[in-house]
């Protein structure tokens, strides 16, 4: 016996399969616990941005069963139809922007019992506005240490009421609510969204952006420092390396006293200091400072320049008279002078013999002048 299957059922399946098919991006979206009058007040809010349709999950998988083969990956979706009460939207929104915009439209809400914990809920130590009271042991029976403090009830340490991920009990949620916590979000909760035959969670597409840049500006400075260590120039750092370079080559050269332009200063001044060290560690006295005498310059002999001259064979001496002897002394010294203005360079050993030819006869003159 056949199945009866209603028009209305196949019209339904006939377009789920055509609004599927010609969509590029399909998103899975989960209204559990969202009261109907806030979802039609968010439906109504983003009618323009997205198409959402609500529809039963047999007909879901039957269209998506249809469209196996023309769309691969679309059967990924399937297994998150049985944890969910499902709607499907479609858009044409970039799949990061549209859980951006589902997250913005959300607003807080206290906990129900049954419902499942987004996060961990935790009791802050500190005062409160409660006073004496049952409140007391509700607090020791869900394992919260708590005193009193002027009258008041006071958190002696932080305390975890429910990890993310378990179900809320009704007195786990009755505490929260009356500490004011609100971990409940109420709005449109994407599951999974489906791109051109790619695959994203929620936990893939809810990102902090703050998070996000940080991450960034941390990996870019582990790569800037990587490039530095490993000596790597970029356009980023090549001014730093330069600079690292001339702060070793400067080291290097500090420490073998090797003279530059950059540490002769240092050199000298670092000389200076180990010669007084020395000096204090050996005890030299002051040495006072000795000036220092110029040479004297040695007056060399004036030379005897000879003046060229014919000299006649000697004669027989012949008796003197007085006046014939000054006659010859005042030849003689005209004689001299005029040896003197010779000129040095036309003097040669010719000429010295000469002279000592003139000077013997002139010797021999005066003994004789004595002797008579």
């Amino acid at each position: 016996m056949k199945t009866h299957v209603s028009d209305k059922k196949k019209t339904e399946l006939a377009l789920l399969v055509k609004l599927i098919g010609g969509s590029e991006k399909l998103a899975l979206l989960d209204l559990t616990s969202l009261p109907s009058p806030q979802f039609q007040k968010i439906r109504k809010k983003l009618k323009a941005n997205l198409d959402i349709r609500v529809t039963k999950k047999r007909l879901i998988k039957l269209a998506i069963e249809k469209l196996k083969e023309k769309k691969p990956g679309i059967e990924k979706i399937l297994p998150h139809l049985e944890t969910s009460m499902p709607a499907l939207l479609f858009t044409k929104e970039d799949p990061f922007n549209l859980c951006k915009l589902l997250d913005k439209n959300k607003s807080a809400a206290p906990a129900k019992p049954g419902q499942i914990s987004p996060r961990d809920i935790t009791i802050p130590a500190g005062p409160t506005s409660f006073p004496p009271g049952p409140i007391i042991g509700e607090l020791g029976q869900a394992g919260i240490k708590a005193s009193l403090v002027d009258g008041k009830v006071t958190i002696k340490e932080d305390a975890i009421i429910i990890k993310k991920g378990e179900e809320f009990t009704q007195k786990q949620a009755d505490l929260i609510a009356r500490f004011g916590i609100e971990p409940m979000e109420i709005g449109l909760n994407l599951t999974i969204l489906y791109d051109n035959g790619q695959i994203f969670t929620r936990e893939v597409l809810t990102i902090d952006e703050f998070v996000y840049i940080n991450n960034i500006k941390t990996a870019f400075q582990e790569a800037f420092n990587l490039s530095v260590f490993a000596t790597i120039p970029t356009k980023d750092n090549i001014k730093l390396l330069i600079q690292k370079a001339n702060s070793a080559a400067t080291a290097l050269a500090d420490s073998q006293d090797i003279i530059t332009s950059d540490n002769v200063k240092k050199i000298v001044s670092k000389a200076n200091a180990q010669g007084l060290a020395l000096k204090n560690k050996l005890n030299l006295p002051e040495q006072e400072e000795k000036k220092v005498e110029e040479p004297k310059v040695e007056e060399k002999p004036t030379e005897t320049i000879i003046e060229e001259k014919s000299v006649e064979a000697p004669k027989e001496p012949e008796a003197e008279t007085p006046v014939e002897k000054d006659t010859q002394e005042s030849h003689s010294e005209e004689k001299s002078k005029e040896v003197k203005s010779k000129n040095p360079a036309d003097y040669n050993e010719e000429d010295a013999k000469v002279a000592e030819g003139v000077l013997d006869k002139l010797r021999e003159d005066k003994i004789k002048a004595k002797q008579s």
